[in-house]
């Protein structure tokens, strides 16, 4: 469950065009309309940190994983004759199939001893089976509780298998308790797994004090810092999101997700300021760039170089872009919006031809977008293709009949058009 899974599929294409249109002598109207629309972390699942390595035997710090939590020694068994300890060891021993196989067989034989369904419930937390890690977790919690033997070292497993099993309603009460029972000795990763469970059932200012005091404990968590960064993006603090991810993408330069996010927010603070304060947005788009290049180390999928080919452009580094972008539409899976900003590439880098054969498959992939058909118009205007200017520039029309710079073109080609 690494975090590449949860961040592949974030493409946060943030470019308007008006900031490309900034930029172009071509003698139209700025158009303020966007052809993407915007998708924060927020509405994707649970970032998912990879598990630390499997238990070991002993824990030395109350700050250590949760993960390298050992079970408590076997203790007597009243309500049945079951002998552990051979489980035990092979836990110790990190042998975790083999732990969880003979686990459960104890259990399936003696079904109240609660040591066999918790050295299971172990396992399987360390095999990333966390379903069944949760449901024999439950268990050995369930048994524990009737004997009067509680053990917060089990409810604590059980909380964590809650929060990676996506189960996060029924993780809260147990990790606030664990992060409750013994102030004076704060574990960062029961405070994080809470942190997500408040953020996920939408306890955000709960999950803002859970991250930051994770913080505390340990002031380079990037994941922490990273769900901080989406919770400012939330509360539209473009500058607070944008200070959090630099500080998460030092402290962690291989985190694809800061990279993907502080790229998009760079491209969107450049926009906003573009024509009240021309240079904080040069200056922006000149970072996005910066963070784009730190995404495409880790990332050369379409999304990311598309990403990266944007902020190019809104830096005026027309041909890297294009160069950049041309290699993205080779993927299967280039979407539109990677043709169009090539077209938008080549056409501020002067070379119309690739312009126009860029423009004319964003069209195909997206007909409906007349962002793509004012591009294309321009190309064949300038390349005197006065004709299929005009069909373009209708075409855009009615698709955006209110846009008035679309009327305007039409009314400049139309004499030119035969």
């Amino acid at each position: 469950m690494c975090i590449q899974r949860f961040l592949s599929v974030l493409a946060i294409l943030l470019l308007t065009a008006a900031a490309i249109e900034a930029q172009s002598t071509r003698p139209r109207r700025t158009n303020k309309q966007t052809s993407q629309t915007t998708k924060t972390p927020a509405d994707e699942p649970l970032l998912r940190p990879e598990p630390q390595p499997s238990p070991t035997a002993r824990r030395t710090s109350s700050n250590d994983s949760l993960l390298d939590v050992q079970p408590v020694r076997p203790v007597a068994n009243t309500v049945g004759s079951g002998d552990t300890k051979h489980a035990y060891l092979l836990l110790e021993q990190k042998q975790f199939a083999a732990a969880a196989k003979e686990a459960k067989e104890l259990a399936a034989t003696y079904p109240n001893d609660s040591e066999a369904w918790k050295i299971a419930g172990f396992a399987e937390l360390n095999l990333k089976q966390y379903a069944e890690a949760a449901k024999d977790l439950e268990k050995a919690v369930e048994l524990q509780r009737r004997a009067n033997q509680n053990d917060p070292n089990t409810e604590s497993a059980l909380g964590q298998a809650y929060v990676l099993g996506e189960k996060y309603q029924e993780a809260l009460p147990l990790l606030v308790a664990a992060t409750e029972r013994d102030a004076s000795k704060p574990d960062a990763m029961l405070i994080y797994y809470r942190g997500i469970s408040e953020y996920k059932t939408n306890k955000i200012a709960d999950a803002e004090k859970s991250f930051n005091a994770v913080l505390k404990l340990n002031p380079k968590d990037s994941l922490s810092l990273f769900y901080l960064a989406q919770i400012s993006v939330a509360k539209k603090d473009l500058d607070g999101a944008i200070a959090t991810l630099n500080r998460a993408t030092v402290n962690d330069a291989r985190m694809t997700g800061a990279w993907t996010l502080l790229t998009s927010l760079y491209l969107q603070r450049a926009a906003a300021n573009i024509t009240t304060d021309p240079a904080k947005s040069e200056a922006d788009y000149l970072s996005a760039v910066r963070a784009g290049e730190g995404l495409i180390k880790l990332r050369t999928d379409a999304e990311a170089i598309t990403l990266f080919g944007q902020a190019l452009i809104g830096s005026k580094q027309y041909a890297r872009a294009a160069g950049v972008l041309e290699r993205a539409t080779t993927a299967p899976d280039a979407p539109s919006v990677t043709f169009y900003l090539l077209g938008v590439a080549q056409s501020r880098a002067t070379n119309f031809p690739k312009a126009i054969a860029a423009l004319e498959t964003a069209a195909k992939k997206a007909p409906d977008d007349p962002n793509v058909y004012r591009e294309l118009g321009y190309a064949f205007e300038v390349t005197k293709q006065y004709a299929k200017a005009l069909a373009a520039y209708q075409k855009g029309a009615a698709l955006a009949p209110a846009d008035p710079d679309f009327k305007e073109s039409i009314e400049r080609v139309k004499p030119f058009a035969k």
